[in-house]
Formats: structure tokens, sequence, C-alpha cells
């Protein structure tokens, strides 16, 4: 298996890499932690501007017309700096999702914006005691003449602070739990009923909590089949999983080479702290989960597209634990090796530690996607190398 960069993405790679040193450092996480939206519009539209946000929208939409890992790769970069525009949410998620279960006519109305960088979206799924099952959705979509009323309440909706339409997941029959039943639909973030309360994050990040007071919607703003949703929203998971990896390599990458430069520089007892070997083993195991991460990564970010769903699972489950379990060794060993400075908000080490403590938890944590893998078909043998041809 071929897994050398084309000259397209090591290009990609070369232009994310640049502007994330360029045009938001760190630093500007912290400055824009405070502010209502989090981030700045004006980059948002840059981002578009250089491609980025179509690069899994076909060309006829005015997207790239790229692949999964494409993408994948252009957030790894992102992370490296912890660049704050809503890519996940807005993008993978709720724009992807959009893609998969929207009709051409929906695609022509909302799409086209998006990938300008001139507007976001936002997938609002999670409910009270929901946890990370999709299926598991007491807001309901009622028929209401030649309309959908929707009502419900939805929790930490990535990026719903200032989306300017909401993908809302409401159950059109049954009860919560049932796989069929679930529908979507998207609806404007100010339409009347519709009450969104901006939250922070620990990350420095913001989510929303979304209440649906009798919000009405015409039947051309539901995505795809009356109730056959889940199937969208697990893939929207994954995708979102597999997202968290590629920025949490790129979170680790970082923090390991940050490290590393302190270690070269900072003394203790006339000395280096770089030439204690204890140190520097401990290094070298971080460099082993930095590379684990990658790895993992890659292989998740090309099983999203491979059609098949148990492979998919299979791939972004392993993926997923091993962020939980290596992304937070990496970054925990460099707040405790960065000593005491790594404890204060002031150093840039802790903001990521703490996007790393979210990334982990974000679509599935480590006891979640354990228990998938575990409960997959063939579990014991696990991915072979044929699959992967």
């Amino acid at each position: 298996m071929n897994l050398d960069l084309t000259e397209d993405q090591k290009m990609l790679v070369d232009t994310a890499r640049s502007f994330a040193a360029k045009e938001s450092p760190p630093g500007r996480l912290r400055r824009l932690r405070d502010t209502d939206l989090g981030f700045e519009p004006k980059v948002w539209r840059q981002m578009g501007e250089l491609g980025w946000l179509g690069i899994p929208v076909p060309e006829s939409l005015g997207g790239f017309g790229g692949r999964f890992i494409d993408a994948a790769l252009v957030i790894e970069q992102l992370g490296t700096t912890l660049v704050p525009e809503p890519y996940i949410p807005s993008i993978i998620l709720a724009g992807m999702t959009l893609l998969e279960a929207g009709s051409a006519e929906q695609h022509k109305r909302w799409i086209p914006g998006l990938v300008a960088g001139e507007q976001t979206m936002a997938l609002a799924w999670a409910e009270r005691g929901s946890r990370y099952d999709v299926s598991r959705v007491d807001t309901r979509a009622a028929r209401d003449g030649g309309s959908w009323r929707l009502d419900g309440e939805k929790l930490f909706v990535l990026g719903g602070h200032a989306a300017d339409q909401l993908v809302v997941s409401a159950r059109t029959s049954g009860n919560a739990g049932e796989a069929a039943g679930v529908g979507l639909f998207v609806i404007d973030r100010n339409a009347p009923g519709a009450t969104v309360t901006p939250v922070a994050t620990m990350d420095g990040h913001k989510a929303a909590m979304v209440r649906l007071d009798g919000v009405t919607c015409g039947d051309d703003a539901r995505l795809g089949d009356e109730g056959g949703a889940v199937a969208h929203l697990q893939a929207a998971m994954d995708r979102g999983a597999a997202a968290a990896c590629a920025e949490a390599t790129g979170i680790a990458k970082r923090v390991l080479d940050m490290t590393v430069e302190y270690m070269k520089t900072r003394e203790q007892f006339g000395t280096k702290i770089g030439s204690f070997q204890a140190l520097q083993h401990r290094a070298v195991d971080m460099f082993v989960q930095v590379e684990t991460c990658r790895s993992m990564m890659i292989l998740a970010g090309l099983e999203i597209d491979c059609g098949d769903v148990e492979r998919r699972a299979s791939a972004v489950s392993a993926a997923k634990v091993q962020l939980s379990t290596g992304g937070r060794y990496v970054t925990a060993q460099g707040v405790q090796l960065h000593g005491g400075i790594g404890c204060t908000d002031e150093h840039d080490v802790g903001l990521y530690f703490k996007r790393m403590q979210c990334l982990a938890m974000m679509f599935g944590d480590e006891e979640y996607h354990v228990a998938r893998y575990g409960a997959l078909p063939g579990f014991a043998g696990g991915l072979d190398a044929g699959s992967l041809a």
C-alpha cells in the first residue's frame, strides 16, 4: 500500500503548514476564546479562497473533488497551531452530511456558500442521556400541513453558537434508541422558536445548547428519507472521529517538537535537562506515540471512503483509541517535562493539552471505541493486509 503523498497533497500540506504558522499561532486562540465567535470570519473566508473548505466537495459545486484523507492532511496542519475556525463542525460534520444525505437542489442551496467561507453550519445530534448513540433521539419532528414542526433540545452543538444553519436530527416515528424513524432537517439558527445559547468549552472553543420550541421548516429542508438518517449520522460520527485523530496528530507532533526544544535549553544543576537519560527515554516514548497516532490516523482517513461500514468502523475505532491513549500521553508528558511553566495559562503547551482532552472525548471516548471494535465481526483477526489492498 503506497502511503507517499502525491504532488498535490504535498502542496496542500505545505500551504496549510505555512498558513497555520504565519496567520494563526497558538496565541491567537488565547486571544479569541473570550470573544463571541471564538474565530474570525475573515480567516474563514481566507480558508475558502485557498480551497480548503471545498476539499471533499465535488467540482460541480465549486469544490476540489478530493477525498477525506486530503481534508485530514489539512486538519493535521491546522492542529499544529490550534487554528480555531470551525473546520470539523462545519465542513466535516454538517457539510459532508449534507453532501451525503441531501438532494442536488439542497446541495446548490447551501454548499456553495459553505465552500466560499461565507457561512458556517453545525450538526445538532447530541441529547441528554444519548452519550454516543445517534439513534437515541427524543427531539420530535411532526408533520404540520406541508411543513414540519420540531420540538426538543440538543446539547453541546460544536460550532452551533455561530452557525448560519443547523442540521438537526429529530424523530419522525418510533422511540428513542430505535434505528428507524430518525430524520435530518436544516433550520436557520435564528428561526422562530429556536433558542441558541453559546457555551465555552474547556479547550477555548465554543459550542451551543439549542432549544427547539415549535420550529417549522418546509419539506425541502428535510435531508434524505423521512426516517433513515441513523446511517448518515453514524457516518458523520466516524468522519468526525477520523478528523479529531488528524487534528490530534498535529497537536501531538507540535507538543513533541516544543518539548524537545525546551529540553535543549532548560538547565538544572548547571546541565541541559535534555542530557538526562531518563528524560531522553520519555521523549523517545513520546515520539513512538506520535508516529503511531499518525499511522492510525492515515489508515482511518483512507478507510472513511472505502464504502465498507465495518472496515470504516474498525479503522476509526482503532485510531480513536490510540488518540485517547497515545495522544493524551504525549500532551501530559509535554506539560510535565516543561515543569512549572507548563502548568500556566501563559504557556502554549497547556492549550494543546486541553484541546487533546476534548478531542479524545469527541465522537466516542476510549471505552466506547474499545467496545465497538470488540463487537465487530472478525475482531479476533483484526484488519489484515488483504483488507487494505
